[in-house]
């Protein structure tokens, strides 16, 4: 007989509108099972909506895995392969050979993220039901994308959510810790063991582009520049001078080969291992654009206040010194900071800053992030590119 958990009345509707996630108090009943299982999903009538693994450690106790009959690993394993296929069609791997194969959500499958960089492929896991399915997950990889290593980087605050420690390790293969991929022709090198995330941002892959577009002639800031992605992108563009500054001593190294290796010239540019909030604080800011691409201030929803003073008080100085007619590229991959907030929180800034500013772009979402249009949860990502008159 089959597992199953039936729903409260009423409480079905976000199954029928294909969103993932069951939250615990939308539970009428359910069979006994073990964390990380995966059931059949019912409605109060005991019609069936699909399946899910579940979790009772976490408040999303379930996430769908099906919304039909289709058995719950042959629904999984055709997510994948769609995911794979859409990543094919979209992107040209003799240019571009490091981007997200699998985005959680955004392909159908909740929990489960997949880089791939060049024939390495790091997966992180965010929940109990990925971790009990990742060996089978293995198997697929395997099968259809043939990588060399299958590396783990499960370090998520959702982890510990649904009641998991981190994990990190070789799952597959050959064992390597610096890898190298392509992005439009550049080339980057990261290390799976020290890097964050799982290994380098390519959800801000068609921003770095349009920082190329955008550079020709001009002196760049990259603050919080992490390993160095938009330093070389503008640099690539045919910016007279491109500096970097982030707190980790070992980014801004990482940031110097990343340079290097792509041909340019390590000491006509400038990289600075300081804070970044007393750097703007005391440094000129004679450049004509400005990145601020700071890491998530609101991992939680208590964080927002105190992160949107953080993002009011970076973006107020950066538009109080730069100079006239110059632009300004600021981020938010804070979740809890939806586009809406962060627009005010930057109009606050101008206020406060006494400066004209307009918005002359808004971000680019990278192809291999793809949003699910019944999962709204999964867009965090926010950019704005603001001219400082």
């Amino acid at each position: 007989m089959e597992k199953k958990i039936t729903l409260r009345p009423g409480k079905d509707k976000p199954i029928r509108n294909r969103h993932h996630w069951i939250f615990s108090g939308a539970i009428q009943n359910m069979s006994d099972f073990n964390d990380g299982e995966i059931l059949q999903v019912l409605a109060a009538d005991g019609q069936l909506l699909g399946s899910a693994y579940f979790n009772r450690r976490s408040g999303i106790i379930g996430r769908m895995v099906s919304f039909d009959d289709t058995p719950p690993l042959q629904s999984i394993e055709l997510r994948l392969k769609a995911a794979i296929d859409l990543r094919k069609s979209l992107i040209d791997e003799s240019k571009t050979n490091g981007y997200r194969l699998v985005n959680g959500e955004g392909d159908g499958l909740p929990g489960l993220v997949i880089d791939k960089y060049d024939q390495v492929l790091v997966i992180q896991s965010g929940t109990k039901g990925i971790d009990v399915l990742k060996p089978w997950i293995i198997e697929q990889l395997v099968k259809y994308c043939h990588p060399k290593t299958i590396y783990e980087k499960s370090h998520l605050p959702s982890r510990k959510e649904e009641g998991l420690h981190d994990v990190q390790g070789f799952l597959y293969g050959e064992h390597q810790n610096e890898i190298s991929f392509k992005e439009y022709g550049l080339k980057f090198t990261t290390t799976l063991e020290k890097s964050q995330k799982t290994g380098f941002f390519l959800d801000h892959r068609e921003m770095r582009q349009w920082i190329r577009e955008l550079s020709r002639g001009k002196r760049v800031l990259n603050a919080f520049s992490y390993t160095g992605g938009f330093t070389v992108y503008a640099l690539a563009g045919g910016a007279i001078q491109a500096d970097s500054v982030d707190i980790s001593s070992d980014a801004i190294e990482a940031a110097k080969k990343n340079v290097y290796d792509n041909g340019f010239d390590i000491a006509k540019n400038k990289f600075y291992t300081e804070d970044v909030f007393e750097f703007l604080r005391e440094k000129e800011l004679n450049y004509d654009i400005v990145i601020l691409d700071p890491p998530a201030f609101a991992k939680r929803q208590k964080d927002v206040v105190a992160a949107c003073r953080g993002y009011k008080d970076i973006n107020r100085i950066a538009m109080q010194k730069m100079p006239r007619n110059s632009l300004l590229l600021t981020c938010s991959c804070s979740h809890h900071v939806d586009e809406s907030l962060f627009q005010k929180v930057l109009f606050q800034a101008a206020a406060e800053a006494k400066r004209d500013v307009r918005i002359v772009g808004r971000h680019r979402l990278a192809p291999d992030h793809p949003i699910n249009i019944f999962h709204p949860e999964s867009d965090y990502l926010k950019s704005f590119l603001l001219s400082v008159e």
